[in-house]
């Protein structure tokens, strides 16, 4: 790619994140092109489909995401380095509205690799991570890496309309992992 042109692509990337960050998945492609001050052609050049502009933004993001489950393995705390983990990955979804269910809807309209290797490139970096914690016990062991991720997506589709998501969906997940009896009581108790 020609330097002109990967200051475009670049610069299309990073304006899409930050379009689909205020409005979500749906946001305009058209705005986004003036935004990055390229024309809609040179947009559609290097991204001939909505999907594929949202494919490239959330691959840039999911790899973050699996240098942050990296950087994690080292770390001494298996549970809290998983913990931390599902809550960048809480984070992400909420800045990103719309942007896993838009590519998966992507995937059903006729290209199934859309999406696909982010979802394989998450689910292994969560399953390092969990396996390493169900080995110190931190963990259930019967607890998979989808039922994590299925918990995490659901808590942040209730909350990326709020203006705070990302305390929000921070608290939840907090709950959700930690449970709703007090520190110290009786965990024994069924609900």
């Amino acid at each position: 790619m020609r330097a002109d042109a990967r200051r475009n692509y670049d610069r299309i990337l990073a304006v899409a994140a930050e379009a689909i960050a205020e409005h979500g998945a749906e946001a305009s492609l058209e705005e986004i092109a003036r935004r990055a001050d390229v024309g809609s052609a040179t947009l559609h050049r290097h991204f001939p489909s909505r999907q594929r502009l949202l494919e490239a933004v959330f691959r840039d993001k999911v790899e973050a995401l699996c240098a942050t489950a990296a950087d994690l393995a080292a770390d001494p705390d298996p549970g809290q380095a998983l913990a931390t983990w599902l809550g960048a990955v809480a984070r992400h979804a909420v800045s990103n509205r719309g942007l896993a269910a838009s590519l998966m809807r992507g995937a059903h309209d006729g290209d199934p690799t859309l999406g696909a290797t982010c979802h394989t490139m998450i689910t292994n970096a969560g399953a390092d991570l969990l396996a390493r914690a169900c080995r110190a016990n931190a963990a259930r062991p019967d607890v998979s890496i989808a039922d994590l991720l299925k918990l995490v997506n659901a808590i942040c589709l209730a909350v990326e309309r709020e203006p705070d998501g990302a305390a929000q969906a921070d608290r939840l997940l907090t709950l959700a992992l930690t449970g709703v009896h007090p520190a110290g009581g009786t965990a024994g108790r069924k609900m």
